[in-house]
């Protein structure tokens, strides 16, 4: 349960920085750099990186779940490395974009470790569609990867395959993966959850 509030927290910074960032900011952008304006309020003015740090704790509770202490600090070594590669190419783009605008904000924001005292309340009223929208896929994440780790665990000390998992498991594999269902749904096919500007 420990492992399963850690990777919601993570979800949890994720869902806060979502529900306050206009469209095309804070976005899985996997061809280039998109930013059409600079987010300095809400998460992002106590900590530059919200969505990483949120990916953090995600896969943080996942790792922990393990109960393997080398496990837990491969994942941080690993994470380290991908996100400071992303986060360098990221700046090097703003820098370039929003230039002294930019250098100004980032040095008085911490990169990664949140200072609370900054926080500035965001620009924009919270929206649970955006937040709907674009985070569902993690969510479900979240369930499969500990119920995946769950159901191994079982295999290596019960010697049993589906028969072994608690029923509380199944039944969150079960919510979460309908959950997931009907956000995508409502996502590819209708509009509901399109939401003006974001």
């Amino acid at each position: 349960m420990l492992c399963l509030v850690i990777s919601f927290l993570g979800l949890g910074i994720r869902v806060f920085t979502i529900g306050y960032t206009p469209k095309n900011t804070s976005g899985r952008n996997t061809k280039k750099q998109v930013a059409d304006e600079l987010n300095t309020s809400g998460a992002y003015s106590v900590v530059r990186n919200p969505l990483y740090l949120g990916n953090f704790f995600m896969g943080l509770g996942v790792a922990l779940f393990a109960y393997m202490w080398w496990l837990v600090l491969i994942y941080i070594l690993v994470f380290w490395l991908y996100y400071e590669r992303i986060i360098f190419a990221e700046e090097a783009f703003l820098t370039g974009k929003f230039g002294q605008e930019y250098t100004q904000w980032a040095d008085n924001t911490p990169l990664i470790v949140p200072n609370f005292r900054l926080y500035r309340r965001a620009d924009l009223p919270f929206s649970i569609r955006n937040v709907l929208r674009r985070e569902y896929n993690g969510f479900f994440a979240v369930i499969v990867s500990l119920f995946l780790l769950e159901l191994v665990g079982d295999i290596f000390l019960e010697g049993t395959l589906w028969v072994a998992v608690d029923m509380e498991w199944k039944i969150m594999l079960g919510g979460g993966f309908l959950v997931w269902l009907v956000l995508r749904f409502l996502k590819k096919h209708t509009k509901i959850l399109n939401v003006e500007g974001r």
